[in-house]
């Protein structure tokens, strides 16, 4: 299964990083992004996403709470095992 490509909805209630998460998440679950993987880094997720710093950092950071992605500092952001 492949994941459409990420459209930003502004009548949607969820915030922009919400919806990046999502869109990630589902990238992940269709195995897409598989177990092992690295995310692109913060400037690769902006450019990739059409999005900030700061919606880049609260996406990845509402991915590891969800327990998709763990952070290992210098190393990268990995999709979880």
């Amino acid at each position: 299964m492949t994941v459409p490509p990420f459209e930003y909805l502004e009548d949607d209630e969820r915030h922009l990083y919400q919806q990046v998460a999502d869109h990630v998440q589902a990238r992940i679950e269709a195995g897409e992004l598989r177990p092992g993987a690295r995310l692109p880094n913060e400037r690769g997720m902006c450019d990739e996403y059409g999005i900030s710093i700061g919606t880049t950092r609260r996406a990845v950071a509402l991915l590891r709470e969800r327990g998709l992605v763990r952070t290992i500092p210098i190393k990268g952001t990995f999709v979880s095992r």
